[in-house]
C-alpha cells in the first residue's frame, strides 16, 4: 500500500515512502481522519542524517506486522524536522516535559486536536536496556486510549496547559533597565563562559557540540576594548583550536561534523549539516579577522599562541572548499552550483576491503556510522608504505579502533609541527582518492532557506577577509537562487525549503526570513549592489506583516496555514512563542535583531533599531545566567554598547577608495556598517555624502545618519574607527 509521502521535497520523508506505515504528512488532512475514526495520532519526528532514526525505521517500520498495528489503531504521521522546526519545538517541549529528556526519532502520541499525551525516542524492537519494546508502547497507548480515555484526556490537558504557562510571545519594545548595566553584563558573560570551559576545549560534557552561535560574541568581546577583551579572545582561540585540530573536523576534506561523543572531539557523530559548517566557516573567519584587525594588535601575540593565524586560514580555506565541491564528489554545493544542500549521512556501507579488514562478513546497520571515515594502521600501510604508520601514529588511528572495528578517524588531537603537517599534506591526496571509492553516505537534497542563507553570510565574509573574490560570486549565486526560487514577490513570503529547483509547500519560518534578511545586508555591503539592500527592505516589511500582530509583538506561527496550526496551538495551550535561545543555531529572534540593527543603520530608521535592541534584550535577559544559550543576542547588545557605526564610502572606484573599503572591512569592532556605492537615491546612507574634488574617494563615519567630517585615507579612517 502506497502512503502520502512520494514526492516530498524532504529525503526523509521520501525514505519512508515505500514503507507499509500508510505515514500522512502533517497536516489538517492527517487530524481530521484522526478524529473520523476515533484513534490517535502516532507523530513520528526526525531528519535525513539521524542515525537512530535509520535504526529505528528499519527494526520497527519496515515491519509488516508492526505497520499493519499502527496502521489499524493510528494515524501515523511523519515530520522531517529540519522542514517544520514549528513542529519540532512544540513537540519536543512537550516529550521533555513528559519524559525529562529529548532527541530523535522523537515519538509522540496525540489526540486527534493535536495535544500530545505521551511521549518517548527511540523504541526498540524487543525490550532492551531498560527500555520496552516498540509493539508494546504501542499496545499500551491503545489500552489507554480504549480503557481509560479519560485519564489520557485529562494527561494533554494538563501538559498543554503547562506548556502554555511556560511560554509567551515576544515583545519587541523591551526598554533599557533603569540604570542599564550592558556593560558588566556582557563582561559576567565572559567570566561565566570560562568558568564552563572544558579542559578539552569547548564547554560542558560528551556529548559536544560546536558552539557556532557563540564564538562571534567572544570574537566581537575581543575587539570591543571592554573588560575581560583578551580573555574573550583566547576562550575563543581555544575553543576555535581544539575543534580544528580533532576528528571533529575531518582532516581530508575539511568539513565539520554535528558533535563529538567524546568530551575531547575525538570520536564525532558523522553527519556533516550545512548549518553548521557555515556558522564554523563564519567563526573561523571572524578570528583571522580579530588576529589581523587594529582591535587585534595588543593581544595578537598571545592569541597567537593559541590558535595562529596561518592555521585558521588553513580552516577557512579546506572548509570553504568542502561547502564550495559538489555533493557528488562529497561536499555540501547542489551540482548547478547555485544553492547548497542540506546534510551528508552519519551512515554509509562499508568496502569489501574495510569489512574484511575487520574480519566482518554482515556489520549490520548499527555498525555502519561513520564508516566512510573510519582507517585501520594496516589500510594506511597498504596505501602510504612507511607514511601510513607515521600518520597513524599521528592521528591515533590504533588497532582496537575507536569507533568499531572498522577503524578510527582522523584524530590529531594537538598543533602539526612542519613535518607532521607536510606528512598529512602529502597523504591527503592518497587518502580522499581511496575514500571515493567506498560507498558514500547519502546526501539530504533539499534546500532549506535559513541555511543557504547563513552560507551566504559566512563565504561572502571569509572572501572579503581572504580575498576570495570567487567566493562572494559564489555567496550571491547562492542569494540570487533564493530569491529566484524561494521567494514569492507578489505574496511577500518565503518557502522553507525547495528540491530539484521547486519550492516545497512548507511555509518559511522566522529563522528563514531572519537570515536571508541577514545575508541579504551582507552581500549588499560587500558589493554595493542596491538590489540586495532593496530586498532585504522587502524581507523586513514581510516580517511585520506576517510575524508581528499589534506591531510590538512577535508571534512564530503567521505565516502557517491555519489547518496546520490549530494542532500546534492545542498543543502549546494557545501560545505562538518564538524562540529566545541559541540551539544548534543562533536564536530568529537575536539574528532579526541584528538584521534590523543593521537595517536602520543604513536607512535611519530610528523605530527599526529600537526594536532591534528590544529583541535583543528580550533574548539575553531571558537567558541572563546561561549566556552559552544567548551568544548571537549578547553580540546585539555588544554593538549597542559601543555604539553603531555607519560607514559610507564614496567617489570613483580606484585603489583610493579600495584601500578605504580594506580600512573599513578590516576594522574587528562590532557593530560597523558599511555602504559603497553611487546609489544616494535608493540608499539613505549615501544621500549627502559628497566625494572629494575630481570624485576623489572619501569615507563617512556616521552614528544615526550623523556623520564626522569626511577622511580620504586608510590611516584616517581605521583612527576614525578606533
Amino acid at each position: 500500500m502506497a502512503n502520502h509521502l512520494a514526492g516530498q521535497s524532504s529525503l526523509y520523508l521520501r525514505q519512508h515512502a515505500d514503507q507499509p506505515v500508510d505515514w500522512h504528512v502533517f497536516g489538517s488532512v492527517a487530524f481530521a481522519e484522526a478524529a473520523e475514526r476515533d484513534v490517535p495520532v502516532f507523530l513520528s519526528v526526525g531528519y535525513a542524517a539521524c542515525h537512530w532514526c535509520h535504526v529505528m525505521a528499519h527494526e520497527s517500520f519496515d515491519d509488516p506486522a508492526v505497520a499493519a498495528y499502527l496502521n489499524a489503531h493510528f494515524v501515523p504521521v511523519k515530520v522531517d524536522r529540519e522542514e517544520r522546526p514549528d513542529v519540532d519545538a512544540v513537540y519536543m517541549s512537550a516529550t521533555q516535559a513528559m519524559t525529562g529528556q529529548g532527541g530523535w526519532p522523537m515519538s509522540v502520541f496525540l489526540l486527534p486536536d493535536g495535544r500530545a499525551f505521551h511521549a518517548g525516542t527511540y523504541f526498540p524492537p524487543r525490550p532492551a536496556r531498560g527500555m520496552p519494546a516498540f509493539s508494546q508502547v504501542l499496545a499500551a497507548v491503545v489500552e489507554a486510549w480504549t480503557e481509560r480515555r479519560d485519564a489520557v484526556e485529562q494527561q494533554a490537558s494538563r501538559l498543554a496547559h503547562g506548556l502554555g504557562e511556560i511560554t509567551s510571545a515576544v515583545r519587541v519594545d523591551v526598554p533599557a533597565a533603569e540604570g542599564d548595566r550592558t556593560a558588566e553584563r556582557l563582561a559576567a558573560a565572559v567570566g561565566r563562559l570560562e568558568e564552563l570551559e572544558s579542559s578539552e576545549g569547548g564547554f560542558g560534557a560528551a556529548p559536544k557540540f560546536p558552539p557556532g552561535p557563540l564564538l562571534p560574541f567572544l570574537t566581537d568581546h575581543a575587539a570591543s576594548g571592554l573588560p575581560h577583551a583578551e580573555e574573550a579572545g583566547a576562550l575563543a582561540g581555544r575553543t576555535l583550536a581544539a575543534m580544528a585540530r580533532a576528528a571533529l573536523r575531518d582532516q581530508l576534506d575539511g568539513g565539520f561534523c554535528r558533535y563529538s561523543v567524546t568530551g575531547d572531539w575525538s570520536v564525532p557523530h558523522f553527519e556533516k549539516m550545512l548549518y553548521d559548517n557555515a556558522l564554523l566557516l563564519r567563526a573561523y573567519t571572524r578570528w583571522v579577522r580579530l588576529l589581523r584587525s587594529p582591535e587585534g594588535i595588543a593581544s595578537r601575540e598571545a592569541w597567537e599562541n593559541v590558535l595562529p593565524e596561518a592555521e585558521a586560514v588553513a580552516v577557512v580555506e579546506a572548509l570553504a572548499g568542502f561547502l564550495l565541491t559538489p555533493a557528488a564528489r562529497g561536499g555540501l554545493a547542489a551540482e548547478d552550483g547555485t544553492a547548497f544542500l542540506s546534510a551528508l549521512d552519519a551512515d554509509s556501507q562499508p568496502s569489501v576491503e574495510q569489512l574484511r579488514r575487520a574480519g566482518l562478513t554482515d556489520v549490520g546497520l548499527h555498525e555502519r556510522e561513520g564508516a566512510f571515515a573510519l582507517w585501520t594502521p594496516e589500510e594506511l600501510l597498504e596505501l602510504l608504505g612507511e607514511d601510513g604508520l607515521d600518520l597513524a601514529r599521528l592521528m591515533n588511528v590504533t588497532e582496537r579502533g575507536s569507533v568499531s572495528a572498522l577503524g578510527s578517524p582522523l584524530h590529531p588531537a594537538r598543533a602539526l609541527d612542519d613535518a607532521s603537517r607536510d606528512l598529512l599534506d602529502r597523504s591527503r591526496p592518497v587518502l580522499l582518492a581511496a575514500r571515493a571509492t567506498r560507498p558514500r553516505p547519502s546526501v539530504d537534497d533539499k534546500v532549506v532557506a535559513s541555511w543557504n542563507a547563513m552560507a551566504v553570510t559566512a563565504l561572502a565574509e571569509a572572501g572579503r577577509v581572504l580575498g576570495r573574490a570567487e567566493w562572494i560570486d559564489r555567496a550571491a549565486a547562492a542569494a540570487r537562487y533564493l530569491r529566484q526560487t524561494h521567494w514569492d514577490p507578489a505574496a511577500r513570503t518565503l518557502a522553507r525549503v525547495s528540491h530539484q529547483g521547486r519550492p516545497g509547500a512548507v511555509a518559511g519560518v522566522l529563522e528563514d526570513y531572519a537570515h536571508v534578511l541577514e545575508a541579504a545586508l551582507v552581500l549588499y555591503q560587500l558589493t554595493g549592489d542596491a538590489e540586495w539592500y532593496e530586498w532585504a527592505g522587502k524581507l523586513s516589511s514581510a516580517v511585520e506583516e506576517g510575524f508581528l500582530s499589534d506591531g510590538q509583538v512577535l508571534n512564530e506561527d503567521q505565516r502557517q496555514s491555519g489547518g496546520d496550526l490549530e494542532p500546534l496551538r492545542a498543543a502549546s495551550g494557545g501560545s505562538s512563542a518564538v524562540d529566545l535561545f541559541d540551539g544548534a543555531t543562533p536564536a530568529p529572534v537575536s539574528v532579526l535583531a541584528q538584521g534590523w540593527l543593521t537595517l536602520s543603520a543604513l536607512n535611519g530608521d530610528s523605530a527599526l533599531r529600537d526594536r532591534g535592541f528590544g529583541l535583543a534584550r528580550a533574548a539575553s535577559d531571558a537567558a541572563a545566567s546561561h549566556p552559552r544559550v544567548a551568544g548571537a543576542a549578547l553580540a546585539v547588545e555588544l554593538a549597542g554598547l559601543l555604539g553603531v557605526l555607519e560607514v559610507a564610502v564614496v567617489g570613483e572606484t580606484g585603489p583610493e577608495r579600495d584601500s578605504l573599503l580594506d580600512a573599513a572591512f578590516g576594522s574587528a569592532r562590532p557593530g560597523v556598517v558599511i555602504a559603497a556605492g553611487q546609489d544616494p537615491g535608493r540608499v539613505p546612507l549615501l544621500d549627502g555624502r559628497t566625494p572629494g574634488p575630481d570624485g576623489r574617494p572619501l569615507a563617512y563615519v556616521c552614528r544615526e545618519m550623523v556623520c564626522h567630517a569626511p577622511v580620504g585615507s586608510a590611516e584616517e579612517l581605521r583612527a576614525e574607527l578606533r
